[in-house]
């Protein structure tokens, strides 16, 4: 198992979880800080183009096929079962963080995305939370940042997860 923090992302569907995500993606970076990111999906996916080299090694029965080039890598591996997220972050490599967008019921630290205008309520209880991102005036314990201050969440994830190390 990794020793890579990971911070997981969650909130209903149309909150933000994504341009906040890649907000503070940018803010990581500017810190110098190597970031790795899961997005999980409850379907099926396809990545492989028909037609395409890769996407003819699998439809002719390879169960893992990876694409290589000078400056990327992708895997696409068939499995089983769904893989656990601790399964699927081993996959990242080696990192300063992982961000994920979904997983929520995983027992991972959490910074909530919230808009009062999809939900009165938060997803998650305050015990789970790292932080919660919203634009309500919510005091449940734990810091409470604005939906544009990826700033603040960057410089919180650095001081709990890597002030040691960077």
């Amino acid at each position: 198992m990794s020793s890579i923090p990971v911070v997981v992302l969650v909130g209903t569907s149309g909150t933000g979880k994504t341009t906040f995500l890649e907000k503070l993606i940018r803010e990581l970076k500017k810190r110098t800080i190597t970031v790795g990111t899961v997005k999980h999906h409850d379907h099926d996916f396809d990545i492989d183009k028909p037609g395409k080299d890769t996407w003819r090694h699998a439809q002719a029965g390879a169960d893992a096929v990876v694409l290589s080039s000078p400056s990327k890598v992708a895997l696409i591996r068939k499995v089983e079962e769904e893989l656990t997220l601790d399964q699927v972050t081993d996959l990242i490599g080696n990192v300063d963080i992982i961000l994920v967008e979904g997983y929520k019921r995983s027992d991972k630290p959490k910074i909530e995305i919230h808009r009062s205008a999809h939900s009165a309520e938060l997803l998650s209880a305050p015990e789970e939370l790292l932080a919660l991102v919203s634009d309500g005036d919510w005091q449940i314990g734990v810091p409470l940042f604005d939906l544009d201050d990826a700033c603040g969440v960057a410089t919180l994830l650095v001081d709990t997860f890597l002030a040691v190390s960077k």
